[in-house]
């Protein structure tokens, strides 16, 4: 069994820490401040909204991605040797998603993304980034034990399968293309799109299909 890392890129590049200006995001958590104590918002309602942001609406345009590239296999080509521009097809582009490469998960490998320095992240088509995804112990370990963290997180892999880490930067961003399942011939392409997970996209999870 062998756990690859391929940080294609030198650890020593600069992660993009502050994409969103400090001074825009104080401003903003000082407006939610204020409008939570005035009553005007409800906290637990703003962070259901976010929530919404974090796991359906953003993720949602990377599902989509991945159903067409399930479904068309020169889109999937094109997605794989230029991941950028593929998604721009589908209209899928932005200042975080100006370099997006696509890492096919197969029988024999397993791709899993991380940003060890930061958070860099694929907005246009994950969304927000999970809180997970930013702490510490998933930055760090993911590394160095991502069969473990997968393993913590639901997923135990065959020994036999390799795991490749791919460390993502403020110049180069990664976007996980999950195995499709077995038995979903049949499923148009939204319904393909229906099953896909922002975990499975970050490489966390697997795409199961309900019985």
């Amino acid at each position: 069994m062998n756990t690859s890392q391929p940080h294609e890129q030198d650890h020593d590049h600069e992660h993009n820490h502050q994409e969103v200006p400090a001074d825009v995001a104080l401003r903003v958590k000082a407006l939610e401040s204020l409008l939570v104590a005035k009553g005007l918002v409800d906290s637990t309602a703003l962070d259901a909204l976010v929530d919404v942001y974090e796991n359906q609406v953003g993720p949602r345009n990377g599902a989509r991605v991945v159903a067409r590239a399930w479904v068309d296999p020169d889109y999937k080509k094109r997605l794989l040797a230029d991941g950028t521009v593929a998604l721009s097809e589908l209209g899928y582009s932005g200042s975080q998603g100006a370099d997006i490469r696509v890492v096919e998960n197969t029988a024999k490998v397993h791709n899993l993304v991380v940003c060890t320095l930061c958070s860099c992240y694929p907005w246009p088509v994950l969304g927000l980034p999970p809180v997970w995804y930013k702490s510490a112990p998933f930055r760090s370990r993911a590394v160095i034990d991502p069969r473990g963290v997968l393993r913590e997180m639901g997923t135990e892999l065959p020994a036999e399968v390799e795991v490749r880490v791919w460390d993502s930067t403020a110049e180069q961003r990664y976007l996980v293309l999950p195995e499709r399942p077995a038995n979903t011939a049949h499923l148009s392409e939204d319904a393909l799109a229906a099953l896909v997970t922002r975990d499975a996209m970050i490489g966390v999870a697997k795409v199961v299909v309900s019985p």
